[in-house]
């Protein structure tokens, strides 16, 4: 059943050049998961608030369980559960609180039959008088979920609720909507991540506010069918390699696969053989399967950066005996609480070091005490082979770092951050100016110099960070979820620079939970409870599990399997 109807449904701001959104029609059927897809400033967070009438159309039709938007009766808008961004949840207040207020504010009837039956259903009942702000990001994620569903809802509204969990989380949370859409609810389901929208049963995706396509996943990837390619058995620098094959006229898209290069082509053209033959003779190709990701690009018609302007203006760093990061029995406690238990790794010269974990696992204390900003309880950090507690100012110099949460100044403008990071980091006179021209340049910053930080759309801060941590050139890059939330475009033009620093030299040291990124590292370490459990190549950790094991179906695996050997 039809629930949800729009007809040349448009949106336009005050002040703002082009539609947020503009003409789009669709349809939103019961018992089905509609995926909603697109890059940064597409419109899909203006199209979900539409639908859940926090905002007008101004011109269009659109049309909810048969009545027309906007409307402020009560009786259809508590008909529709709302999951906004960051979950809607009031932190200070116990997820009994939490679930009470919504409640109340929705006048659900037997509220506590219905708040129990909820905890049961997500898994929180043990956790119901904690904080939300004390909760790990899936418990969040849950909790979030489970306000939106208080009264029932015949229409759910998910913004972006995979951003910044686990995958274990996000599976949980699929397997709990796969459960309501049993129950008639239509669900949408707004993403940046695209293994999500693949197993969708139709797709929305939207750029600058027009609809690119609209249906099944699955069909959106057949004209790729015999113009994807697996790049294999490379003898030479996979990233060297990368970028030559980027460089290509016909290749839209390359990423790396663990030891191994997907390669994306434009329509209708022929794998560049003479290209990859040239460069290594060893190397071999064969087609395989497009991904949900490479319809995405190919739709979009955005041709990857091969380099990175950035990168290749920074001088190559010198050779340095030894390992550039080490963690030597790193430990920290916090009361009786071990975050981080006796962690060892190094990285060396040129490597990128994933480190993936479930929510709470440890990842962010250990890059804070990386960094110099938590002191260890036990062991100790080692950069450049001096140790980070008792060496001097000149150590920290070589280290730059990204935080999880978007940490510059908010209420000073763009030019005013890269101005205060380069005076932080002791630039001057000349190279002062070039620097700061330089990153405006490579992140496209022009437009968005006097724009306060905070109200700076998500992929322009993160831009902005990265940028703030690149500033003084460092040795060593400490990424702490350097792309949650950011579209798949903005992601690529990441791993660009990345992918480019790397290449000088410069080591790199990164936490995520796109599994996917987590194949574009040259070694991973999986924590879980503080504690290292697995070390390896991704190929070595995916063989773990199989020989066709993905790279998110290794880390679930992993995880359960370290889970019974607990138990036993």
């Amino acid at each position: 059943m039809t629930i949800v109807t729009a007809e040349q449904l448009s949106k336009i701001f005050p002040n703002k050049d082009t539609p947020a959104l503009h003409a789009l029609n669709f349809s939103i059927e019961t018992g089905k998961i509609t995926g909603l897809v697109g890059p940064d400033g597409a419109g899909k967070t203006t199209l979900i608030r539409m639908l859940a009438g926090l905002l007008a159309p101004t011109s269009g039709k659109l049309e909810i369980l048969g009545t027309l938007m906007p409307c402020t009766q009560s009786s259809l808008l508590q008909q529709i559960g709302y999951m906004p961004q960051k979950f809607g949840l009031y932190e200070d207040l116990s997820v009994d609180e939490n679930l009470r207020l919504y409640a109340a504010l929705q006048d659900v009837e037997a509220p506590k039959e219905r708040i129990q039956e909820l905890l049961e259903f997500t898994s929180l009942l043990e956790f119901r008088t904690r904080k939300a702000g004390a909760l790990s990001g899936g418990m969040k994620q849950k909790l979030g979920l489970a306000c939106a569903l208080i009264k029932k809802p015949k229409l759910l509204l998910l913004d972006e609720p995979g951003v910044g969990v686990d995958p274990i989380s996000r599976i949980n949370l699929w397997e709990m909507i796969q459960t309501l859409i049993k129950e008639d609810v239509a669900v949408l389901w707004g993403t940046s991540y695209l293994d999500e929208a693949d197993k969708c049963d139709s797709v929305i995706l939207l750029n600058v506010g027009v609809s690119l396509y609209q249906g099944f996943p699955q069909k959106m990837k057949e004209p790729l069918k015999g113009e994807v390619y697996l790049v294999s058995t490379i003898s030479t620098d996979k990233r060297r390699l990368l970028t030559h094959l980027l460089h290509a006229p016909d290749v839209m898209d390359a990423v790396l696969v663990g030891n191994t290069i997907r390669v994306n082509l434009k329509a209708g053209t022929s794998f560049p053989i003479v290209h990859l033959s040239g460069y290594d003779t060893r190397a071999s190709f064969a087609v395989c399967a497009p991904t949900f990701e490479d319809a995405f690009v190919r739709l979009l018609g955005v041709k990857t950066e091969p380099e990175s302007l950035l990168a290749n203006q920074m001088a190559p760093k010198k050779e340095h005996q030894g390992y550039l990061i080490e963690a030597k029995k790193l430990t920290k406690t916090f009361g009786n609480f071990t975050a981080t238990d006796h962690i060892d790794f190094k990285i060396g010269r040129g490597e990128i070091f994933g480190f993936l974990g479930p929510n709470g696992a440890g990842k962010s204390t250990t890059f804070k005490m990386l960094c110099g900003l938590l002191v260890p309880t036990e062991g100790t950090a080692l950069v450049m082979g001096e140790n980070l507690y008792t060496a001097g100012a000149e150590v920290r110099s070589y280290i730059g770092y990204m935080a999880q949460k978007f940490s510059l100044y908010s209420t000073l403008n763009i030019i005013n951050n890269l101005e205060f990071f380069a005076g932080i980091y002791g630039l001057s006179g000349k190279h002062y100016t070039q620097k700061i021209q330089d990153i405006i340049e490579t992140f496209d910053f022009e437009s968005h110099l006097t724009t306060k930080a905070e109200l700076l759309p998500l992929g322009i801060k993160q831009r902005l960070a990265l940028a703030c941590a690149l500033m003084h050139e460092p040795s060593v890059l400490f990424l702490d979820e350097p792309t949650s939330g950011v579209d798949p475009i903005t992601r690529k033009e990441f791993w660009t620079h990345i992918n480019g620093i790397v290449k000088k030299g410069v080591s790199v040291m990164v936490t995520t939970h796109f599994m996917d990124e987590a194949e574009y590292c040259d070694r991973i370490m999986l924590i879980y409870h503080g504690k290292a459990i697995a070390t390896g190549t991704p190929d070595e950790l995916k063989h773990q599990i199989s020989a066709n094991a993905t790279m998110e179906e290794a880390f679930i695996q992993l995880i359960h399997d370290y889970d019974a050997k607990v138990r036993r």
